[in-house]
């Protein structure tokens, strides 16, 4: 097998893998539920992981923490402090927001990550801090922006809904600047 034929089916396997977390949860999945998703035996897919814990860090690191590189290059990029900011929330909350809000188990991926693998979660905690505080110009701002964020998940809203709440939120802390009309 190559190394693309073998990355090809690890992507297949994390799709698969992701799916089942956020549609069955942590709990109720089986190594063979994913195994049958992937189209692989449940023998191969123990050749690839460990155990299902394992699969569940692989899944977190290829879907979020994989998000890192260009959430930064965002929050140091060109653009207003507020296109800047919507960009980094649009990486790092919004679009995994999208997948998670529909299925039925989406709401406590986050929570099972931070039990399964406490550092890969903490490390993508303080990548949004670090750049939310490129943005605003200090930690404590950049605190409060990302506490305010995580509140607006508490309902669980739409991903409309999130995204016009995030727009509302980012306007606060990084006002758009208006041009002035010529005369």
């Amino acid at each position: 097998m190559t190394d693309d034929e073998a990355a090809a089916r690890r992507a297949k396997v994390l799709a698969a893998a992701r799916w089942c977390f956020l549609n069955f949860g942590f709990a109720k999945t089986a190594f063979e539920d994913i195994a049958r998703r992937a189209g692989l035996s449940r023998t191969l897919l123990y050749r690839l992981f460990k155990d299902k814990e394992d699969v569940y860090r692989a899944v977190f690191v290829d879907w979020l923490v994989s998000r890192h590189p260009a959430a930064m290059e965002a929050a140091n990029g060109p653009g207003s402090p507020y296109d800047r900011l919507l960009s980094v929330c649009r990486l790092m909350a919004l679009e995994p927001w999208a997948e998670m809000v529909g299925a039925p188990m989406g709401s406590e991926f986050l929570a099972v990550c931070e039990r399964i693998d406490p550092e890969s979660e903490a490390l993508h905690r303080k990548v949004a801090l670090d750049c939310v505080a490129t943005i605003l110009g200090d930690q404590s701002s950049a605190e409060v922006f990302l506490l305010a964020l995580d509140g607006l998940l508490a309902d669980e809203p739409s991903i409309e809904v999130l995204e016009q709440r995030t727009t509302v939120l980012a306007a606060r802390f990084a006002p758009q600047t208006r041009k002035k009309a010529v005369r």
